[in-house]
């Protein structure tokens, strides 16, 4: 009879590493704060094995990044650049120092802000994005915010659709208290309940 697998450390207090591709088992830079919710291992392992080889060669934008786990992964797995967004000053500075540690700011860069204004601004807010790739877009804000600001987050997400390079792919990870119905297309969209989240691949 097989032994019971250990209970794995909080993931909400430690610091997140990278599951897979070129620099898994590294550690991110992390300091636990309410603003910041790092995505759970088995999500985000849920999540590449969607995203297949999309991500190869692909320019992830990692929204609402906090610990920048999702970019960092991107990149481990084959992505050519990640653009990290975070509005929380302190947070964004973490952002920059995981990726002096990882060796990839060449790879990274880090900007600080508050991505929903981009839905007014895009394509050039706060800089031009690069469109000679496809984009693979994570869009994972803090949960409440799919119930105080539903139409920023969608009036975001129509923008980057709009915006996007042909061949990209888009994840929102909410929880599943979100109607996914509300989202832009919402037939075109794979859903997928992993509780409490729900991945939404486009």
């Amino acid at each position: 009879m097989p032994k019971p697998r250990p209970a794995p450390a909080d993931e909400a207090s430690s610091a997140p590493r990278i599951i897979g591709g070129t620099m898994r088992g590294r550690r991110l830079e992390f300091s636990p704060d309410p603003r910041t919710r790092p995505m759970k291992d088995r999500v985000r392992e849920t999540l590449f094995d969607l995203v297949g080889t999309r991500v190869k060669g692909a320019i992830a934008l990692d929204l609402f990044a906090g610990s920048g786990a999702i970019g960092f992964e991107a990149l481990s797995r084959g992505a050519s650049r990640a653009v990290f967004v975070e509005r929380h000053f302190p947070t964004a500075d973490a952002l920059r120092r995981s990726a002096k540690a990882l060796e990839v700011t060449d790879r990274a860069s880090v900007r600080s802000g508050d991505v929903l204004l981009w839905a007014k601004k895009l394509p050039t807010a706060p800089a031009p994005l690069p469109v000679d790739a496809p984009w693979l877009v994570f869009i994972s804000p803090p949960w409440e915010f799919f119930q105080s600001r539903p139409a920023d987050v969608l009036a975001l997400l129509a923008a980057l659709e709009q915006a996007a390079p042909p061949g990209s792919t888009f994840v929102v990870e909410a929880d599943t208290a979100f109607d996914t119905g509300l989202l832009p297309d919402a037939e075109a969209w794979d859903i997928r309940p992993i509780p409490p989240a729900v991945l939404c691949l486009k």
